[in-house]
């Protein structure tokens, strides 16, 4: 799975870049970052509510009388959806990115946007390491399948931008 979305350091975007710099316009440049943030912003919200709708399926309950509370109180779901962010460049190498902030999720979790993205969730059961449950992530490929529906609208976006600059410019 890629770690990120990016639409940058093409030829086209490299070239306003420097023409933005010698028109020495920081409205410009403010005006550029803030519409390809906008441009990246429905990808964003896409990823965060896949991630917050993602079923995660377990095999079920063994026999027994195990369970108890869960040694965690956090949510799982929007604790990833809040390590999704946005960055957007306009100097040397321009661009947006859309990628999962590691630093942003709790130590446990910061591999867990790519399980999921996989498909099999395989955890200890309440912290017990010596028992341990899989779940399944139905459909898989949350991150995926959501980069590929909303690349081409950004994309598309981000030319008409870049359309919009070139004129300016001229």
């Amino acid at each position: 799975m890629a770690g990120s979305v990016q639409v940058l350091g093409t030829g086209q975007l490299l070239t306003l870049s420097s023409r933005m710099r010698a028109a020495g316009g920081p409205r410009l440049r403010q005006n550029f970052s803030r519409r390809v943030r906008r441009a990246a912003e429905p990808l964003h919200r896409d990823l965060q509510a896949a991630i917050r709708t993602q079923p995660l399926m377990s095999e079920g309950r063994k026999s027994g009388g195990r369970g108890g509370p869960s040694p965690t109180t956090r949510p799982l779901r929007a604790t990833l959806a809040g390590g999704i962010r946005i960055s957007v460049r306009s100097g040397a190498n321009p661009g947006a990115r859309i990628w999962i902030d590691k630093g942003r999720l709790p130590a446990d979790l910061r591999n867990m946007p790519w399980v999921i993205n996989d498909g099999r969730v395989r955890h200890p059961v309440f912290g017990n390491r010596r028992r341990w449950a899989t779940q399944w992530a139905r459909p898989p490929g949350w991150w995926t399948k959501t980069v590929e529906a909303g690349t081409p609208r950004m994309r598309a976006e981000v030319e008409r931008i870049l359309g919009d600059v070139r004129r300016d410019l001229q």
